[in-house]
């Protein structure tokens, strides 16, 4: 008879990881609750994982909130977590020459493929400032940007690094993109959810579940134990440990009643132009049955 027991035939979940400071403190609580063994990891962009998650390369990972509303059809989103801000983000910026009204026409650096913190930008810049720039995406290098356009958008560590150094030092104006949205709506920004494959969680729903779990507990012992995270990351970072403690405080992890208010008023003002239903339906995972 074989040795190999079914147990050791079943092959671990494919599960995307965000490669940027945001999501540090979820990887420390996946190592801290030793449930990374679990796991079998893709670190890559927000961009790079979404594309995987849709192709099916992945079969449960965080997605960038406009590639989830585009495949909702075939995707789950995981409740209580999700990457949002409740007010600033401090690592999604609009970094401007000019004050925001006159930038109609302007030329407007877009540092990133992310199309949900782009047509955020675009969204706020068109409804809220009443202007239509000029946008072309290049690499996300302040300096470089400047000496071409009247203003640039930024995510992630490089948004964190110009708004914090750059910007500064260039006499440069920051906006942020998760305070103007809390301003204008009162609600929420949600920037990426995690979700799992349909037909991967028709195959495998105990270990949605799992990583599910693993995911909660994870996020809820980092943010316990956040100014270690801080501590330990500042050793590689350009940013100090306190910086890095208020940014993971400033980031809101959860994704309830509120969040997903904020999920579908995004839907209503983009859908249409975006390539999704304006009523778009977000499909939760259900609690398991026991």
């Amino acid at each position: 008879m074989d040795n190999a027991t079914d147990d050791q035939q079943r092959s671990r979940p494919r599960v995307g990881h965000i490669q940027f400071l945001n999501c540090l403190p979820l990887y420390w609580g996946l190592a801290r609750t030793g449930t990374l063994l679990d796991l079998e990891l893709t670190k890559d962009t927000p961009e790079k994982l979404s594309e995987r998650l849709v192709r099916g390369d992945l079969d449960i990972g965080p997605i960038t909130l406009v590639e989830y509303l585009r495949n909702a059809d075939d995707l789950v989103a995981l409740p209580d977590i999700a990457v949002g801000c409740d007010g600033p983000v401090m690592s999604c910026v609009i970094v401007s020459q000019l004050p925001l009204e006159e930038l109609d026409g302007a030329r407007v650096a877009l540092g990133s493929t992310s199309r949900t913190s782009v047509r955020l930008a675009q969204l706020l810049l068109a409804e809220r400032y009443g202007v239509t720039p000029d946008y072309y995406t290049c690499p996300p290098d302040l300096g470089l940007m400047m000496q071409e356009a009247d203003a640039a958008v930024l995510i992630g560590d490089a948004a964190l690094r110009a708004s914090l150094h750059d910007a500064p030092r260039l006499g440069l104006q920051v906006h942020d993109l998760g305070l103007m949205w809390k301003e204008w709506t009162g609600l929420p920004f949600v920037f990426a959810v995690w979700a799992a494959r349909k037909d991967y969680l028709a195959r495998e729903p105990e270990t949605v579940h799992e990583v599910h779990r693993a995911f909660l507990a994870s996020r809820d012992l980092s943010l316990e134990e956040v100014a270690k995270v801080a501590e330990q990351a500042a050793r590689w970072e350009t940013f100090d440990a306190e910086l890095l403690e208020r940014y993971f405080r400033t980031l809101d992890f959860r994704f309830g009643p509120e969040q997903l208010a904020g999920v579908r008023e995004f839907a209503r003002r983009t859908g249409p132009t975006t390539g999704f239903p304006a009523d778009v339906a977000v499909e939760l995972l259900p609690p398991e049955h026991h």
